[in-house]
């Protein structure tokens, strides 16, 4: 059985353009979606309203089967939806079965958010009963990026139908269908009432036409710093509340004390999964001058080890970057990086869209990979030599979004990660982690905070509201 047939794609009735989805491993179209328009976007929005009353009404165990059904779909189908994955976004099959696999972990904690008890009892002053209840926002909008784009969508559209809330959907064109269609498909099998899910793929005037809708309180936005500001700041003017997940150059801390070989395995993992692409990435490794030498040397002989090409058709550790744009942007880092005096350990090529694992030694303040996020598969290290010094420099930046630290002795590696504002700290482990349970989010230019996942989405997807009940009507007069 086909869950995802292109056929009806043309059968949506949208009012945009037509996009071609493309292959990016080969340049192959995939097939033909329509785009949406600001005014799809307010036809959407209506149709959330209205629905969402109903499925808010609707028994907590009705909401939660519809989201344990959706997980179960993400298994069921998981051939058809990894070929798509690896397809269209680039993604190992490994990446993708991990992207399936977070999928259904939550929906299925989403279904358990549909019976938690959402309110406290309230001492008053007044013979009254004095409770506070979480309610749904009404209608919430998505806008997820191209890089996990199954995960980046799943973790609000999920906790937020749960809650009782409708969705409206805007993920990324280059990854529409992996990111987008496939839930829209996957709900409407679960059972999910027509009117609470949309999906509108587009562009930036999209997205911007969906923060701007007087029937959207609350914005989800996953996707690069510069764009998130764009958002809170629309948001911001129309009093909406938003939650941002946005950049990151995290850091991965290596102390005197830590095993040089896994610590390398760990640091390979960081910097090159999905080709760098992912907000968590390693993009700066600090090393104890002791073990840097050697650690630059080990790391890029892992890195020149690692085969590149097309993942649908080969065996791969990494696979095509998204598109060309995000090629120069990479490309052009490392260069201007090695023209500032960084010292090319391994990688800095390319053939088409397959960059090569790239390592960087001898970084300062000042080269342009090390400074700013690459979004690439690329890996600065640069020593250090005191733990204040370390500290020090894993701060230093815009960014707080994750952070590893290497070591022996975990009691250290605790009180360093306390001197590192970040919104996620691993111990013993590199950057890129992610569980259904979890909180995730950042701090600084990394976004709003801890938003997503586990009791976080409760605050994220619903409002609190005050509620007391008297026996006798009050009596207020003058």
């Amino acid at each position: 059985m086909t869950l995802l047939d292109p056929k009806t794609w043309q059968a949506r009735t949208l009012s945009g353009g037509e996009y071609e989805v493309t292959e990016p491993a080969t340049g192959e179209g995939l097939g033909a979606l329509t785009l949406a328009t600001a005014d799809d976007i307010a036809v959407a929005v209506a149709a959330g309203r209205a629905a969402q009353p109903g499925w808010a009404r609707s028994p907590h165990f009705a909401r939660a089967a519809v989201l344990r059904r959706a997980g179960d779909l993400f298994t069921e189908y998981a051939d058809e939806l990894r070929e798509w994955l690896v397809r269209e976004s680039g993604s190992i099959p490994g990446k993708a079965d991990f992207e399936l696999h977070v999928a259904a972990q939550e929906c299925y904690e989403a279904a358990a958010l549909a019976s938690r008890p959402l309110g406290e009892m309230l001492p008053s002053e007044e013979p009254r009963l004095s409770f506070t209840r979480r309610v749904p926002v009404g209608v919430t909008g998505v806008i997820a990026p191209f890089n996990a784009p199954l995960i980046l969508a799943i973790r609000s559209v999920a906790p937020a139908l749960a809650l009782g809330n409708a969705v409206i959907l805007k993920p990324d064109p280059r990854t529409a269908v992996c990111g987008g269609l496939s839930l829209a498909a996957v709900f409407e099998e679960a059972g999910l009432p027509e009117g609470l899910l949309h999906v509108l793929p587009g562009g930036g005037e999209t997205g911007q036409a969906l923060v701007a809708d007087p029937g959207v309180p609350v914005i989800s936005f996953t996707g690069s710093t510069a764009a998130g500001r764009g958002v809170g700041e629309a948001a911001g003017r129309l009093l909406k509340r938003v939650h941002l997940e946005l950049g990151g150059n995290s850091a991965l801390v290596v102390l005197e004390d830590a095993d040089i070989e896994g610590a390398v395995a760990q640091a390979s993992w960081g910097s090159f999964f999905h080709q760098g692409q992912i907000c968590m990435t390693t993009g700066r490794h600090l090393v104890h001058a002791s073990l840097y030498e050697e650690y630059v040397e080990r790391l890029a002989a892992r890195a020149d080890a690692l085969a590149v090409g097309d993942p649908y058709r080969e065996q791969v550790h990494l696979g095509p970057i998204i598109d060309r744009p995000q090629l120069a942007k990479i490309h052009g880092l490392v260069e201007a990086s090695t023209a500032r005096g960084a010292r090319l350990a391994a990688g800095g090529t390319h053939r088409d869209l397959f960059y090569r694992p790239t390592v960087l030694a001898d970084v300062d303040d000042h080269t342009p990979a090390y400074a700013e996020e690459v979004f690439g598969p690329v890996a600065p290290v640069r020593p250090f030599r005191t733990l204040d010094e370390a500290a020090a420099l894993a701060a230093d930046g815009p960014y707080g979004l994750s952070l590893g630290i290497v070591t022996r002795d975990t009691a250290l590696g605790l009180e360093l990660a306390d001197r590192i504002p970040t919104g996620i700290a691993h111990i013993n482990d590199q950057t890129v982690n992610d569980e259904a349970v979890a909180p995730f989010g950042g701090v600084a230019a990394s976004g709003t905070g801890a938003r997503f996942g586990g009791t976080a989405n409760v605050e994220a997807f619903t409002e609190l509201r005050w509620t007391t009940v008297r026996r006798e009507p009050a009596a207020h007069g003058f």
